[in-house]
């Protein structure tokens, strides 16, 4: 490994694409090689760059194409671009079962909101019965959000399979995600926000995380990339880096 991280960043000319250069670029251990955009060709510039971590952060349609991209070559990919469905990030963990430096898929790389998600797996094993709200700006493209889904898959896997969801009449429910109520909320001032609420009986527990501007990120992000360089294989979630499996 060189002295400094060689970083590519792809998807640089939208806003956390640009974020993330000015992080990489402000870090005194990695230097920004590489900026890729729609009609680049991922793959010709990581082969005329020789980044040793690739950061993602391009758009729901094509972010399996790119996984696959990095996943094919030498370097390590932190991909922030949310919109994977369990069936891709089985078959990427397949693809990169040798791979190192490895992948680490981040659906949040807050460091408060992945608190909030690791403490909402901790209260579903007491409080079993959750609704997640999520909020985001307009622009969002995918609904619900990587986060929302992440989380619900956290609880789902402390809390018992058959929590009762209740009998209720009319349809505005949410969507079911691992049989957890997700509601989305796509509204002009807001950027990323999201509250899991628990309820059991005579009470109810609220967790809410709130991204006020997009250098909340960074701190994550800049993680990420020292700590993909050590792993193998693939890592879903950036909690899995902070607090383990």
């Amino acid at each position: 490994m060189s002295e400094k991280i060689k970083v590519l960043i792809n998807g640089a000319k939208g806003k956390m694409g640009a974020e993330s250069v000015k992080a990489v670029e402000g870090a005194t251990d990695m230097i920004v090689v590489g900026e890729t955009d729609v009609g680049d060709d991922l793959e010709q510039e990581i082969k005329k760059h020789q980044p040793e971590v690739v950061v993602d952060f391009t758009a729901p349609t094509c972010a399996m194409q790119n996984a696959e991209i990095i996943a094919r070559s030498n370097a390590g990919g932190v991909i922030g671009t949310t919109g994977f469905t369990p069936e891709q990030i089985k078959k990427l963990q397949e693809q990169c079962s040798e791979k190192k430096p490895g992948i680490i898929i981040a659906p949040n790389f807050a460091i408060g909101a992945l608190l909030m998600m690791h403490c909402s797996k901790i209260i579903a094993k007491y409080m079993p019965e959750v609704e997640i709200i999520e909020l985001h700006h307009p622009g969002k493209k995918d609904a619900p959000s990587g986060t929302a889904i992440k989380t619900a898959e956290m609880i789902a896997e402390e809390r018992n399979e058959n929590v009762p969801r209740g009998t209720f009449e009319g349809g505005a429910r949410g969507e079911l995600f691992s049989n957890i109520p997700v509601h989305s909320v796509r509204l002009p001032g807001f950027l990323a926000h999201q509250e899991v609420i628990f309820g059991c009986e005579g009470q109810t527990l609220s967790l809410r995380h709130d991204s006020i501007n997009r250098s909340c990120f960074m701190p994550g992000v800049l993680l990420g990339i020292r700590e993909v360089m050590k792993i193998n294989g693939l890592v879903y979630g950036l909690d899995k880096i902070l607090f383990g499996k």
